[in-house]
């Protein structure tokens, strides 16, 4: 199995998107999925590397990424040691940067022998399968699309809404990481981005316009994310296939750092139910 960690790819808001493939070189193009993490997310957290290998090994050419304003930096794209950017990130933000990693792969020819860029998925966790559905509905290089304890609306959540006034007064907002103890800054650009770009980032529109298949995949123990909303997607869209995962939480059970070789039951039962839909 070829591992390329930490490959730089340029998007177009003057930071790095710190990027990682696995593939088994075959010298055949094998179908790409590309994966996006969430909010307070990166690349490397928990299991995911276990996940990229995984796929790897069921013959798929696998990239994950930080999106550019995750936090993360390139000598240490785990964690948040750039709160300034984290503070300045958007969702019109994470949508470029996807863009720019299907861009990359399409056109780089480094990998012509082993990714077929004609078949090209996308899987995203939580405010991730967020994005992922909005690049879905307006990329046509996008031929399928799977969300993982995904958010079905970017106007219900915490970061548009709640105490505006002194958000606006203040320029800025924080949230307490639980784990790292950091204060993560969300300056008032965010909101005023979501505005000004409210129509082409509703997620009930982009999944009511999807014309390609869809996999819901939903634990019915999350409990940052609830069930309901993946209800919501497949209401949006019928035809759209919806797994509930028993007993998982929004991560499906695993957590970082994550020391196991091997995944949780019901995170290796979603990568089983990826394969199966993928094929």
């Amino acid at each position: 199995m070829k591992i390329l960690k930490n490959i730089i790819v340029d998007g177009n808001h003057q930071k790095p998107i710190v990027t990682d493939v696995f593939y088994k070189p075959t010298n055949q193009p094998k179908k790409v999925v590309i994966f996006c993490h969430g909010y307070k997310g990166f690349k490397d957290w928990g299991p995911w590397n276990l996940v990229a290998e995984d796929f790897a090994k069921a013959d798929f050419f696998f990239i994950k990424f930080n999106f550019s304003h995750n936090g993360g930096t390139i000598e240490q794209p785990i964690d948040f040691p750039d709160l300034e950017a984290f503070g300045n990130n958007n969702y019109t933000k994470e949508l470029d940067d996807l863009k720019s990693i299907i861009d990359w792969i399409s056109n780089d020819n480094t990998f012509k022998n082993e990714a077929n860029i004609d078949d090209i998925s996308l899987i995203g966790h939580s405010r991730g399968g967020g994005i992922v559905l909005l690049k879905a509905n307006e990329d046509n290089r996008v031929k399928k699309v799977i969300t993982l304890a995904a958010v079905c609306d970017f106007g219900k959540r915490s970061s548009t809404i709640g105490d505006l006034e002194n958000w606006k007064k203040n320029g800025v907002k924080y949230v307490v990481n639980g784990r790292t103890n950091q204060q993560m800054p969300h300056f008032y650009q965010f909101y005023e981005n979501y505005k000004l770009n409210e129509a082409c980032l509703s997620i009930p529109n982009a999944v009511k316009n999807l014309d390609i298949p869809q996999l819901i995949i939903h634990g019915n123990k999350d409990d940052a994310v609830f069930i309901s909303e993946g209800e919501n997607l497949k209401k949006w869209n019928p035809d759209a296939q919806f797994k509930v995962i028993e007993n998982a939480n929004h991560v499906f059970n695993v957590s970082h750092p994550w020391k196991q070789n091997n995944l949780s039951q019901e995170l290796k039962e979603t990568v089983e139910f990826c394969f199966k839909f993928l094929n």
